[in-house]
């Protein structure tokens, strides 16, 4: 399967490939998702297959045996590239292509739209929750509260003056713990994590989670702890981390 996109774009389309799984799964993705594809046999980040530069230049003879040697090739990549899906299927390569995002308008939920795509495909029931599994422990007296004040889009972002007054209300109760990506705006104090597994673990230990509409909060949602997700512009409906412990604010 090769599923391109951020680390949102991926979680919510995790139920969707873990539902395809065969005997046999690889993944392509995102180099900074692939530690998140943890249901597979095997993942790769796609810079490093070469397949996005099939098209663009002369098609490595390695590259399309590789291909080749799949039963199925479920791909989320190559929906914007029509040059793309024309080379690969005229060499008759086992690709099915997806459109990559949810049509504007229905209001389906986005992981509601890629389970839709996998039941053409056969694919096993799901309840439709994205989950990655981390371990748990809770050491005593570590309750935290972990709070993300970014995202892709500075649009979606709640003002950062607001999320200080909730962290100051927040730690009358838990100390509160910052987090920033590594593309995000500089942040005293702010835990870092060059993998994002790493993250998701550190995130499973909090008590609470508090962010914008982001990948950061799908992958707090993915690990089971409760999450807090602000939206502003973007419809919660279609984007909205989904799970037990998700409750939604809008500003």
């Amino acid at each position: 399967m090769v599923r391109p996109g951020g680390i949102g774009d991926f979680i919510v389309s995790l139920p969707a490939l873990e539902c395809l799984k065969a005997d046999f799964t690889e993944v392509w993705t995102a180099p900074a998702n692939v530690p998140l594809a943890r249901f597979a046999d095997a993942a790769r980040a796609i810079p490093r297959t070469g397949l996005d530069l099939l098209g663009v230049t002369e098609a490595p003879p390695k590259l399309i045996d590789e291909l080749r040697s799949f039963d199925s090739i479920v791909s989320w990549y190559g929906a914007n590239r029509p040059e793309f899906r024309e080379l690969v299927l005229g060499m008759g390569l086992p690709f099915t292509f997806f459109p990559a995002l949810p049509p504007e308008g229905t209001g389906m939920h986005a992981t509601d739209f890629y389970l839709s795509q996998a039941r053409t495909l056969g694919g096993a029931a799901s309840d439709g929750i994205p989950r990655i599994d981390c371990p748990r422990e809770h050491e005593e007296g570590e309750a935290f509260a972990v709070i993300h004040p970014f995202s892709g889009s500075p649009r979606k972002n709640w003002p950062l003056e607001r999320f200080r007054e909730l962290a100051h209300r927040l730690e009358r109760q838990m100390a509160v713990r910052w987090c920033a990506g590594a593309e995000d705006p500089p942040l005293e104090g702010a835990a870092r994590f060059d993998d994002l597994y790493s993250l998701a673990c550190w995130l499973a230990r909090a008590s609470l989670y508090v962010g914008n509409d982001s990948g950061i909060t799908h992958l707090a949602a993915a690990v089971g702890t409760p999450v807090l997700a602000l939206f502003g512009p973007t419809d919660p409906a279609v984007w909205a981390p989904r799970g037990p412990n998700v409750r939604v604010g809008r500003w």
